[in-house]
């Protein structure tokens, strides 16, 4: 039915696009898959449909109808206008594009979203997964009682930062074990075996630009409806995944088999048993966000059960869920490309 480019294709994010869309209902779509010159021939299959990895040329968005730009920022920001001239409807995972004009962050896993894309919208901006998953929970928690106040901390992946990141915290840990000198061309810091409220001043990533965008994604997708979240983002000595520490607190008690309730659902899984810990490993490949909660009773809670204090542990892993959402946004942005001839 549809005409589907990845830009960045060989990425972590566009790999893991590639495996969402081929279990999606956009599966038996034409796929173009485009990169830079490192990746070009490379041999590749998306649902049934196996490919090879193209340059982007002046003909590389003709007749496309959706193209998700999932590479560096700067390949996004030399070609998106390229592919909106062609007709294209762009979707964005780089980073490049959230603060255009225009642009919406969406979510449709959220309740309500307070912007609907038009045909005047030049671009769609799927939400920062850790954003994301923090809006799921606190949405949830909404249905319960109103949220007084929540914080949270978020410990980054090395994934969040594109394979030169991986590949870095593997060759530290690997330098580490052997007594040798340390990669830090990409952190300006020791990230293996250590946990970082902030980097060296010759890293080329930045904590606070990350921290920064989630916030202003969170902000986007609440619009007003949820509280302002209190955030930190330290860098976890890990590959995948996302861990969040959650402290909220409620405008009045609430019985805890309330909450319990409200968490459980579509794209959340709950779990009840401490062994069962959430944890980026049992978060790796699953769909949903895993949160235990821990209910604050000293000072807050009665022997009835009920809270107004509480704690979240969390996991989800990042590119999964990015993935989905972005392919979440293409199906609802389908109506705007209606198929077959116009009577």
């Amino acid at each position: 039915m549809y005409k589907i480019a990845i830009a960045g294709a060989s990425t972590l994010v566009g790999k893991e696009l590639k495996d969402v869309l081929s279990d999606s209902p956009l599966a038996g779509s034409r796929f173009v898959l485009l990169d830079g010159q490192d990746a070009l021939g490379q041999l590749d299959q998306v649902g049934d449909e196996v490919t090879f990895v193209q340059a982007i040329g002046p003909d590389a968005f003709e007749q496309v109808d959706f193209t998700f730009f999932t590479g560096p920022e700067e390949l996004t920001r030399k070609h998106w206008h390229e592919a909106l001239r062609s007709g294209s409807t762009v979707l964005d995972l780089s980073g490049a594009l959230d603060q255009e004009t225009g642009v919406l962050v969406r979510a449709p896993w959220l309740g309500s979203e307070i912007m609907t894309p038009d045909l005047f919208t030049p671009a769609v901006v799927p939400a920062d997964p850790a954003a994301l998953a923090l809006a799921l929970l606190l949405e949830r928690i909404q249905q319960a009682a109103p949220v007084q106040f929540a914080a949270a901390t978020v410990l980054e992946p090395a994934s969040e930062f594109g394979r030169g990141g991986m590949d870095e915290l593997h060759q530290q840990t690997v330098n580490l074990l052997s007594f040798q000198t340390l990669p830090r061309a990409i952190y300006d810091a020791q990230v293996a075996y250590n946990v970082l409220s902030g980097l060296g001043e010759g890293a080329t990533v930045s904590l606070s630009r990350a921290e920064t965008r989630i916030r202003r994604h969170y902000d986007a997708l609440s619009g007003g409806r949820w509280p302002a979240l209190s955030l930190q983002v330290v860098l976890a000595p890990v590959f995948h995944g996302h861990t969040f520490s959650i402290a909220v607190e409620l405008e009045r008690p609430v019985a805890i088999s309330a909450l319990e309730e409200a968490l459980s659902g579509d794209h959340v899984d709950l779990v009840l048993e401490d062994t069962d810990s959430p944890s980026n490993l049992a978060a790796t490949g699953q769909n949903d966000v895993l949160v235990r909660l821990r209910p604050e009773l000293s000072g807050s809670g009665n022997a009835t059960g009920e809270t107004s204090r509480l704690w979240l542990w969390a996991a989800s892993d990042n590119l999964r869920l990015y993935a989905q959402n972005a392919v979440e946004c293409a199906l609802d942005l389908r109506r705007l490309r209606p198929q077959g001839t116009v009577q």
